[in-house]
Parts: C-alpha cells; sequence; structure tokens
C-alpha cells in the first residue's frame, strides 16, 4: 500500500488531494458502503463519479470524494477534499480504506481450512472487502444509539430528519468540471446535537431513552473522540460505562471506527438467528451465536461479514419487529 500525490489535475481542483495504492484488488463501496445509514444518508452519496462524503474533523468540515480505478495490483484510489477540514480528511484516507485491515490471518490456509464452505467461498468471491477506520466516534455513535431497540427503517427516517433539521451544507467542490451532490449534509457536532430540543426528538420518532443516551453521552464527547487512539476493546469497554450504551452498541461503533475484524452484535434483533441458521441451519440465541464463533476469535466479525455477502437468507417465517411512528402523538 502507498500513498502518492494526486495527478496535477485532480489536485488543482481541491483543497487537498492524494492518491492511494491498496497493493491488491480492493472494492471502493463494498469498502465504505458500511459507514452508510442507508441509501438516504444525506452526508454520504455513492455516484458514477465516486463516493462522496461529509464530515466534521478536528480542522472543520469536509467534503470528500473517492474515485477508484485500475485492477488488481493496478488499483488505484484517488481523493479529493473541500473544506476547512480537507487536510485532515485527506489524512484520514488510507485508514478510511482499509489500509490497517489484514486478512492474512483469516486467509492463512490452516485458518481458512476451520472455516465453514459457505464462508470460504464468500470469502473467495470477495476478495476486495476491507474493513474501514473512522477514527470518528461521534459521527458513528449517535446514529447506532437512534438504531437501538427500532426497525433499522424507523431509526434512519430519525436520522434523516434530525440530519435535515440540524446538518449544515458540505463544503462546496464548485471548482469541479462537474459539482458535487446537491444536498450534502455534515452531521451535527456534538455540540449542535445537544442544542437540539426535545420535541425535535419527538418528531424525529426517537423516544425519551435513546435521545437522553444521546444527550448524556455527548456531554463527554471530547473523551468520546479519544477512544480513537484506544484499542477495540478498550474504546468498546469505555463506551459502555455510559448508562444506556451495551455491548450491542458499542460493537456497532467499534467496526466502524477502529476498522475491528472481531467485535458481533450481541444483541441484535436478527444477526443472532442469522448466524445460526447459517451454519447449523437452525435458530439460535446470542449465547450460541457467541459459542458458534468461538472457534474463530479474532477474527468474528470478519466471519458475519462473510456470511452476509454469501447470499445466504434466513427462513422469513418469524415474527417482524412493529414499526412505530411517535410523531403525531
Amino acid at each position: 500500500m502507498t500513498i502518492v500525490d494526486a495527478p496535477p489535475a485532480a489536485a488543482a481542483a481541491a483543497d487537498a488531494s492524494v492518491r492511494w495504492h491498496p497493493g491488491g484488488p480492493f472494492d471502493l463501496l463494498q469498502t465504505v458502503g458500511i459507514l452508510m445509514r442507508g441509501n438516504g444518508d444525506p452526508s454520504f452519496a455513492a455516484r458514477q463519479d465516486g463516493v462522496w462524503m461529509a464530515f466534521t474533523t478536528p480542522d472543520g468540515p469536509a467534503t470528500l470524494r473517492l474515485t477508484a480505478a485500475g485492477t488488481g495490483q493496478d488499483t488505484r484510489v484517488d481523493a479529493q477534499a473541500w473544506g476547512p477540514g480537507a487536510g485532515s480528511a485527506i489524512d484520514s484516507v488510507p485508514a478510511l480504506l482499509g489500509s490497517g485491515d489484514d486478512w492474512s490471518g483469516f486467509d492463512d490456509a490452516a485458518f481458512h481450512a476451520t472455516l465453514p464452505r459457505l464462508v470460504r467461498e464468500a470469502r473467495r468471491r470477495n476478495l476486495t472487502v476491507r474493513l474501514p477506520t473512522t477514527g470518528r466516534v461521534v459521527d458513528s455513535l449517535v446514529p447506532t444509539i437512534l438504531e437501538q431497540k427500532v426497525t433499522t427503517i424507523e431509526a434512519r427516517r430519525g436520522y434523516r430528519y434530525l440530519m435535515y433539521r440540524y446538518g449544515t451544507a458540505a463544503p462546496s467542490a464548485g471548482r469541479l468540471p462537474t459539482s458535487g451532490p446537491s444536498g450534502l449534509l455534515v452531521a451535527p457536532t456534538a455540540a449542535q446535537w445537544l442544542a437540539i430540543p426535545s420535541w425535535e426528538w419527538h418528531k424525529a420518532g426517537v423516544g425519551p431513552q435513546r435521545s437522553a443516551t444521546v444527550m448524556r453521552a455527548l456531554r463527554s464527547a471530547v473523551a468520546l473522540e479519544r477512544l480513537a487512539s484506544l484499542s477495540a476493546a478498550e474504546a468498546a469497554a469505555k463506551m459502555q460505562t455510559i448508562p444506556g450504551i451495551g455491548i450491542w452498541t458499542a460493537a456497532e461503533v467499534v467496526q466502524r471506527t477502529h476498522g475491528c475484524p472481531d467485535s458481533i452484535a450481541v444483541g441484535d434483533y436478527h444477526l443472532a438467528s442469522y448466524v445460526g441458521y447459517a451454519l447449523t441451519g437452525r435458530k439460535t440465541d446470542d449465547a450460541g451465536m457467541i459459542a458458534l464463533l468461538e472457534p474463530w476469535r479474532g477474527h468474528r466479525q470478519r466471519v458475519v461479514r462473510m456470511l452476509g455477502l454469501s447470499g445466504f437468507r434466513k427462513p422469513t417465517f418469524g415474527p417482524r419487529m412493529t414499526i412505530q411512528d411517535h410523531r403525531g402523538h
């Protein structure tokens, strides 16, 4: 993996830019797609002219465009950024694209032989996947808290509402021959989240328990962001000292902020059942899932990702969660 200066034309069109060579097969959207909060995420856009995202850095907001070209060893990703945080955004690109994600242990022949055929076949077809590391704890934590104990549809609807109400316009990419996506937004900062009044959380369909957890967590936003410098296990443990943040929330966060290859979302409404059916043909609970994945400790999230990419679908005769709409009450 190498980093070189971006081509002159790309560099001239941006506030900061870089070209990154992953050094092997790589799929851009497959790698960063896990960061999207659904196709309607206002801070993310996957278009023909690249993958766009907007976020806050220590130096301010930034708009980042990523474009991939080439195949195999010749794969390259061009990154361009705009805004006060452009330099910080560019510095984060290698980790964001999975530069620190090492699959060699997972792909070791002896370890590979222990994996279920479903997982082995999925890995064979998906050598291009990397686990991204954002280092942005607040950006991952808030939408994850909103997803606690509700359906994904309900959580993402609420997140979009709050983003459109309290997010800020992404820095302009106006110097490009084609401008960036219209309506791209930067998520609220911790201070901006804390200033949202209670009735707006209600309008977003976010109950008082979840909104209170967001508020409680973000009062320690500076300490939260420092968790990016710790190991995933340490960061997850410290996160769970905040009331309302449990093992599921912490695991979902460090999967994105730390590119953690081992964290699994214990307590997820669907995951344990899915893993059970995929590996044994039978439904299981969280304890059963942990037992099933134990032989691959250290790579359990990789196993789960490969199961998800395998195309396997569990039976759909189970009960569905009811989508609740509190906005009119």
